[in-house]
């Protein structure tokens, strides 16, 4: 197979059917070897029943369907892992992604990118969406250093090898081109056409956007200490307990000198940050121990590839 259209939908009954004659058409002008597979993330109206009819009309449908909604994350991490293609499209269900950007990404990625990821330029969105979208854009190519502008828009196009590596929960698929370029694969972008939702609503909110603050987290802590957490609890250890020898020095000197009369808080104090030395320098030696446990050689999976000779 040779490319894959990955789509999570959940309650888009009056989009599978037109977003589905839209990615048909592009795909068939590409190549024959093709398949568009919909991940039903548990929708609660005709979406599923929709898709099922798609699939009695076309072969080269398939559909997974879960029994509640479990996020977008979990319906793309399923369609990773299902996909037959060697190049793999992922697009939303809203009718807002255009399948006429696919040549253009298939372009991007013949100059040797490994991961394209749209960028949704001129977006039609309410401000409200926008501006925190553009906020957490920001933070995101300061946390992690990857260039990306917008890792919110769901059209990207991916080499098998990458998804291949992926574990994608949480909010995590918005963050899989910064994996992606934490293991050594290339990451391109381009801007892509954004239409207005046609039908439906949207599935934005605020508990998505607090989600994801959270995950970013994560992503910043695993891309910059994933391999040597030491490192950053040994820094944290030193601080702490360079603070707590300041701190414990002062409090003799206060104690003998009776500067402030108060030597008790800062006593108080200096045993707080040697308690949270030692607490910091447990959780780098566990940390150092799981990932022991667990082998390092995990945390260096697919950051290397073999270069085979061209026949």
């Amino acid at each position: 197979m040779e490319i894959t259209v990955v789509i999570p939908v959940y309650n888009e009954e009056g989009n599978v059917k037109p977003l589905y004659k839209r990615v048909k058409k592009e795909l068939e002008r590409i190549t024959p070897s093709h398949e568009i597979l919909f991940i039903d993330d548990g929708s609660r109206d005709r979406t599923l029943e929709n898709i099922e009819k798609i699939i009695g009309t076309d072969d080269r449908v398939r559909a997974i369907t879960f029994s509640r909604n479990f996020g977008k994350a979990t319906a793309l991490s399923v369609g990773f892992k299902n996909a037959k293609g060697r190049i793999i499209f992922t697009m939303d269900g809203d009718l807002q992604d255009d399948p006429k950007e696919f040549k253009r990404f298939l372009r991007e990625l013949e100059k040797g990118y490994d991961v394209i990821s749209g960028w949704k330029f001129h977006r039609k969105d309410p401000l409200g969406k926008t501006l925190p979208s553009k906020v957490f854009n920001y933070l995101i190519r300061k946390m992690t250093g990857v260039n990306v502008h917008d890792s919110n828009c769901g059209f990207k196009v991916y080499r098998k090898e990458v998804v291949e590596m992926v574990d994608v929960y949480g909010e995590f698929h918005r963050y899989i081109p910064i994996i992606a370029r934490w293991r050594g694969f290339r990451v391109g972008e381009i801007k892509v056409t954004h239409h207005r939702r046609a039908s439906g609503r949207s599935k934005y909110g605020m508990e998505r956007l607090a989600k994801g603050f959270l995950d970013l987290l994560t992503i910043s802590f695993l891309t910059k200490y994933g391999r040597s957490p030491m490192y950053l609890f040994g820094a944290m250890t030193f601080l702490t307990f360079s603070l707590s020898v300041i701190g414990t020095m002062w409090t003799l000197m206060d104690a003998l000198l009776s500067i402030t009369g108060i030597e008790w808080v800062f006593g108080l104090g200096s045993l707080m940050l040697f308690l949270s030395s030692l607490t910091f320098l447990s959780l780098g030696l566990i940390s150092e121990m799981l990932l022991l446990v667990s082998g390092h050689e995990r945390m260096t999976r697919n950051h290397y590839r073999e270069i085979k000779r061209a026949r």
